[in-house]
């Protein structure tokens, strides 16, 4: 839920009982040292740490000059200077330099998204006992993962919001909703999985565990909690009729990702070939983003959501997580079986 949270979603989600995820993509080194600090003095409660772990591309110019010119008549519609679109990576993947900051703090769990950092960076956290988990989205990816030497595997479904964490294919035909995967992943490998996507109620937790899920991973639930930071377009997005179509989309950096359809979604085609390669969309869509909010509109809003954004509550973040955790374990609520957090 990397830019829909903070540190205080993750330490609420641990006082209702769950495992509270602090989303590091996007943060500087300094940020997320403050991060971990505010969040390890306000409790000594375990929680995770997320990373995303993409190659970093090489720029192609010819591929940005083509980006540059579907998005022109944007840049123009909304006054802005399109001469010098805006570049740069808006997401960090895994680092030695993350790791010096990570360190420190040694959290319970270190998980990852889009497969795992290179084998130095791994041994690297898991000699200090952080436990390492990674989506996987198919079986392949699954097996891939437990090769690897993971301790567990995040089953995502394709209902969840936000980015997909393939990385073995490209294809999305290869992507399975949570029902049909989570099955299938837990037959094939010998470590716990972690069932995501479309999990936003006691209905949804409890067939997961029937699946044979070790514990289950939240998000979409969270985004309208009181301590998430969700903007309040995004908020009115989530609890409107507009939120029953959502569609996987490179548009907002290039990689495919989960949110509510909104206009330049419909007009550019949710997948558009044109895209630069992840992460190196996210730029030129930023200024249109911040341009177009500061009109109350969310036509360049990346409005990140899973499938069933009926999910979404007004309430405080440990009242949810405890009524997931009463879903879970109704017979010995707090149990140490149950995981959940914030994607």
């Amino acid at each position: 839920m990397a830019g829909a949270q903070d540190h205080r979603l993750a330490l609420a989600v641990g006082k209702g009982g769950g495992l509270g995820s602090v989303p590091a993509a996007m943060l500087s080194l300094e940020a997320l040292h403050a991060e971990l600090t505010a969040l390890s003095a306000a409790s000594d409660a375990p929680f995770n740490v997320n990373f995303f772990c993409h190659p970093n591309p090489a720029p192609d110019p010819d591929r940005m000059a083509r980006w540059q010119k579907v998005l022109a008549p944007y840049y123009q519609e909304l006054g802005l200077d399109t001469e010098n679109l805006p570049t740069g990576p808006g997401r960090l993947p895994f680092s030695h330099e993350s790791a010096d900051v990570l360190e420190a703090f040694r959290p319970a769990v270190v998980s990852f998204h889009f497969g795992l950092p290179t084998p130095d960076l791994l041994a690297r956290v898991k000699s200090w006992g952080s436990r390492v988990w990674s989506s996987a989205t198919t079986v392949q990816e699954a097996l891939w993962l437990q090769d690897q030497g993971v301790d567990a595997i995040i089953a995502q479904g394709l209902e969840a919001g936000g980015h997909r964490g393939m990385f073995l294919t490209h294809d999305l035909s290869t992507q399975l909703g949570t029902l049909a995967l989570l099955p299938q992943v837990v037959q094939a490998v010998r470590l716990p999985v972690i069932a995501a996507g479309g999990i936003g109620s006691a209905q949804a937790v409890a067939a997961a565990r029937c699946l044979g899920a070790a514990g289950v991973q939240i998000g979409t639930a969270f985004l309208c909690s009181h301590e998430a930071t969700t903007s309040a377009l995004h908020r009115a997005a989530l609890q409107s009729p507009a939120a029953q179509h959502t569609a996987l989309t490179n548009l907002f950096s290039g990689r495919p990702a989960r949110g509510i359809v909104n206009r330049v979604m419909r007009e550019l085609g949710p997948m558009c070939d044109q895209a630069p390669a992840f992460p190196l969309a996210t730029a030129g869509m930023s200024l249109l983003r911040s341009a177009a909010e500061s009109r109350q509109s969310t036509d360049f809003t990346p409005l990140w959501s899973g499938q069933n954004a009926s999910t979404a509550r007004h309430a405080s973040a440990t009242d949810i997580t405890r009524d997931f955790v009463k879903a879970w374990t109704p017979d010995q609520v707090g149990g140490d079986k149950f995981l959940s957090y914030p994607a």
